[in-house]
């Protein structure tokens, strides 16, 4: 298998995984989405609550709140996650005006950890009303819920390939005019695939040209993977944490595979 980069930032990696088939790719994908742990609020105290909200919607708004870790945190914690957890304490009230109460109010004891932003609102006071919690983050993974989900998006598709048979174009256009990425276009009188990858194998050129004369399909040992993180973990840590799991998963695999031949042995 091969990996090429093709975008990279704080939270969005791009990337084509080459030579590879759809269970592998679908594998992964499912891993970084549910099966890499991240850290997320787990359970709230509430020791005093006039707001309008009910203390169960607070505490659903806090968990949904992504919280920035080191990766090494993750690394460390990944084998016993009970033995990792960090506090959360709030302590706000609004005396003269309206208060909207961010993200950024809460505090921790452990500086390494955060929200991904300080302008999430958890929750409006009017004068006199306040609000007083403690909240205890802990590890977990997607699949036992999306709050632990370290990417707000991961997908792959097929690697496009566009065929053009010059001979049967009669240069109408249409490919170019209707395609709804930009994908091709007329040079000297010719039609050239301008952009490959951002074709989306809608097949929507194949509909308008009149002579049959453009043919698309996806390789399925090719894919252009694209996933965002929601802030908590780098985008290159998920995947490649993605990874590793999967790896594990695959040795355990074959190793009770062994044991059960040797049983019947």
């Amino acid at each position: 298998m091969e990996v090429k980069l093709l975008e990279y930032d704080d939270n969005h990696v791009r990337f084509v995984l080459k030579g590879s088939n759809p269970a592998f790719a679908n594998a992964l994908r499912r891993i970084m989405i549910a099966e890499v742990p991240t850290l997320a609020i787990d359970e709230v105290v509430f020791l005093e609550n006039t707001s309008i909200l009910f203390d169960e919607i607070i505490a659903h708004r806090l968990a949904l709140i992504p919280l920035k870790v080191d990766p090494e945190f993750i690394d460390a914690a990944r084998h016993e996650p009970s033995k990792y957890e960090v506090r959360f304490y709030l302590d706000v009230e609004a005396k003269d005006s309206p208060l909207v109460v961010y993200s950024g109010d809460l505090k921790t004891d452990d500086p390494h950890v955060r929200p991904v932003s300080d302008l999430i609102p958890i929750v409006k006071l009017i004068p006199g009303q306040k609000l007083v919690l403690e909240a205890y983050a802990r590890i977990g993974i997607g699949r036992d819920h999306a709050k632990w989900s370290p990417v707000s998006a991961c997908a792959y598709k097929y690697m496009p390939i566009i065929n053009i048979d010059h001979s049967r174009c009669s240069l109408c256009g249409n490919c170019v005019k209707y395609c709804p990425r930009q994908v091709l276009s007329m040079e000297k009188d010719r039609v050239v695939i301008k952009d490959p990858l951002a074709c989306t194998l809608c097949k929507y050129c194949e509909t308008v040209c009149p002579n049959d004369a453009i043919r698309v399909r996806g390789d399925d040992t090719t894919f252009i993977f694209n996933v965002e993180s929601t802030g908590s973990l780098p985008p290159d840590f998920i995947v490649l944490e993605a990874a590793k799991i999967l790896k594990e998963k695959c040795e355990t695999f074959l190793k009770l595979l062994k044991e059960i031949r040797e049983e019947h042995t």
